[in-house]
Order: C-alpha cells, then sequence, then structure tokens
C-alpha cells in the first residue's frame, strides 16, 4: 500500500496531480477541495493516499489531509459508492459538513 507521497508538484489537471519523487511521476485523483490547495508546479508537495487496484489498472487518490482519506475510505464501503463518487462527495462538501450531514440524517444534503 502506498500511505503516502511527498516530492514537487509536476503537473495538474482537471481533477488530477502528478507528483515527481524521486523522479517517478506519479498520477493521483484528487477531491477539488485537495486541488484547490495545491501548491505551484515544481513546489514541495506531500499527499495521503489511498491505492485500489483493479483488473484493468492501479487507482491512486491523494488528500490533502488524513480526515479526507479516513473520509474517502468510509465512503468507499457502502454499496453503490465507487471512488469516484466518493471524490464528487468531498468535493461537494468538507469532511466536518459530511459527518454533519451523517449525523443529522440528511442525505438530502449529501446528494446535492
Amino acid at each position: 500500500m502506498i500511505a503516502h507521497l511527498k516530492g514537487r508538484l509536476h503537473s495538474t489537471g482537471v481533477d488530477s496531480a502528478v507528483i515527481d519523487v524521486g523522479g517517478v511521476g506519479y498520477e493521483l485523483e484528487v477531491p477539488m477541495s485537495t486541488f484547490y490547495n495545491l501548491p505551484a508546479t515544481g513546489e514541495k508537495i506531500s499527499l495521503h493516499t489511498h491505492l485500489i487496484v483493479r483488473e484493468d489498472g492501479h487507482l491512486l487518490f491523494g488528500f490533502g489531509t488524513e480526515a479526507e482519506r479516513a473520509a474517502f475510505r468510509q465512503l468507499i464501503k457502502i454499496t453503490g459508492i465507487g471512488p469516484r463518487m466518493a471524490l464528487s462527495v468531498l468535493s461537494g462538501m468538507s469532511v466536518a459538513d459530511l459527518a454533519q450531514a451523517v449525523t443529522l440524517q440528511e442525505p438530502g444534503r449529501i446528494i446535492k
């Protein structure tokens, strides 16, 4: 398992980042909350990660905080929620807002 990556930000996409770690570029899909907090290209960066291995490839996801990664891991345990949907949820609301919506049993906030 890849727990975190520390290196330099090589490039970004719409919802992804490439981190250069010792000459190897790791592409990570990230929620918008992490994307908006990425440093400038070439700057140092450290992200918590979650790796999913499938028949058709390896998917690496990056998170700015441990809380985001923990929320992602809880979301993908729910039947019908895959990693991309979990990223969408985390892109639309903070971890604190997600926890509050779950506590108050407000599925409409999560669906929105």
